[in-house]
């Protein structure tokens, strides 16, 4: 008999939410979200729809998934322990190598915000019925903005017509006027068989180099010599746009990637964070603090960090962590 595995990918460090995201202490691990982490919200919203559960993570921030499942009450679950970051396409080859062919796997990164109620559930019903009939199923979200920070999928109906990167602001805004564009969740469902099939065939090098590393595993921890014979690809360039299988459930739910501040700000800000007449808001401090002159700007204090910056410019964050990389390394590990 089939099951369904809710796969966790706990991945990548959050380098557009620094200083608050560090490579010790990723973005998703943050109890920044009413007294919980995005990691631990992705458990619990998901625990209802699947039978059992597959982490995927690695070396720096697996004690981390499990101290978060240990406050969770959850000890029973596959614990895949990546030896070096390959992208999500091994990622989930890992995952679907643990299961059996049949069983489903709900597909979810660890570092989104979803509202939870009917909308989300009947998006993964429909999901799951897809992915029954040998669909590879992605969620398309129904855009409220031009976005610039997303990509976007094209569709018609169930269909996906094309995948596109991140658009321009112009091209955002005609994506939104045409209505026929939705914003690329990175969430998937389908049976673990059919992945793997499709991985095999559009991206067969991919498929027999993490099949090796996996043959490899310990108990489900990578090593890293057989890790690095294995291209780092994304699932939407491997399978995704390439496969014939593919559909996608247009999703009504609200949804963001926590992506950077200015996401951050927005959910904050619903839960009653205080923001001045001007709309600036701190994060990470209870000093009293005073913004004279600036809106719409955001200032994040950390023990060895304090970063402003206005709220329209946080993608930028990204090249700022980019350059500590290489000059003040102890500020983002």
């Amino acid at each position: 008999m089939s099951s369904i595995f809710h796969v966790l990918l706990t991945g990548g460090v959050g380098s557009r939410l620094w200083p608050l995201s560090r490579q010790s202490r990723p973005k998703q691990y943050l109890e920044i979200f009413s007294q919980h982490s995005l990691f631990e919200l992705a458990v619990q919203r998901n625990a209802s729809f699947v039978n059992d559960l597959i982490v995927v993570g690695n070396r720096g921030n697996s004690n981390l998934s499990e101290a978060a499942l240990s406050k969770l009450g959850i000890s029973d679950y596959v614990n895949i322990v990546e030896a070096t970051p390959r992208n999500t396409a091994p990622a989930i080859a890992f995952a679907a190598f643990a299961a059996q062919p049949e069983d489903i796997l709900l597909v979810t990164p660890a570092d989104h915000i979803i509202k939870e109620g009917r909308e989300y559930s009947d998006a993964v019903q429909k999901a799951i019925k897809l992915a029954q009939d040998n669909n590879i199923v992605t969620f398309g979200i129904e855009p409220t903005r031009p976005e610039t920070g997303y990509g976007y999928i094209e569709f018609e109906g169930e269909e996906v017509m094309s995948f596109r990167e991140k658009p321009n602001e112009d091209t955002a805004k005609d994506f939104l006027k045409r209505g026929s564009f939705l914003w690329n969740s990175g969430m998937f469902c389908f049976k673990a068989g059919i992945f793997l099939e499709e991985l095999q065939k559009y991206s067969p090098e991919v498929y027999k180099q993490s099949l090796a590393a996996w043959n490899k595993a310990s108990t489900g921890e990578l090593e890293r010599e057989s890790s690095l014979d294995i291209p780092s690809i994304s699932v939407d360039y491997a399978v995704m746009e390439k496969s014939e299988r593919i559909k996608v459930v247009q999703s009504h739910f609200e949804w963001s990637d926590m992506g950077s501040f200015e996401a951050v700000y927005d959910y904050l800000k619903e839960q009653g964070q205080p923001v001045d007449k001007f709309g600036n808001m701190q994060i990470g401090s209870t000093k009293h603090t005073c913004f004279v002159g600036l809106t719409n700007c955001i200032l994040v204090s950390t023990d060895d960090a304090i970063l402003v910056l206005s709220k329209e410019a946080s993608q930028n964050v990204k090249e700022l962590y980019q350059e500590l990389e290489k000059n003040n390394m102890s500020l983002v590990q």
